[in-house]
């Protein structure tokens, strides 16, 4: 199945939709750029069956047990590096407001970590 992770919402909400093939998933899980306007479910047919979800961390860890596990599994994946994590910039912790500027002006598109 062709799946879209759309995090940034308004801006790319339709394009994502409109590059899934028949039965196709998008999964929308953030709005960095606004909130997706509201949508006639019908496109969802007209568009060759999507599926969409607006999954939530809060549904998907509802106990602690199970925020456990999911971490759990991704940290596996880091560790056998069937997930690969791409740094894109360090910063020392000093220059904390320095990374915000970076990530705010959409500058980045890694991971951008905070060193101590």
């Amino acid at each position: 199945m062709q799946v879209v992770y759309d995090s940034v919402g308004r801006d790319t909400f339709l394009k994502g939709l409109n590059v899934l093939a028949p039965r196709g998933m998008m999964a929308l899980f953030g709005q960095s750029s606004g909130t997706v306007a509201p949508l006639d479910p019908s496109v969802l047919a007209q568009k060759g069956s999507l599926f969409l979800t607006r999954p939530s961390l809060a549904q998907y860890s509802l106990t602690r047990e199970e925020l456990l596990w999911r971490a759990g599994d991704v940290l596996d994946w880091v560790g056998s590096g069937k997930l690969r994590l791409r740094i894109e910039r360090t910063f020392p912790l000093a220059e904390a407001s320095e990374a915000h500027r970076e990530l705010e002006g959409r500058r980045t598109t890694g991971k951008v970590l905070l060193i101590p």
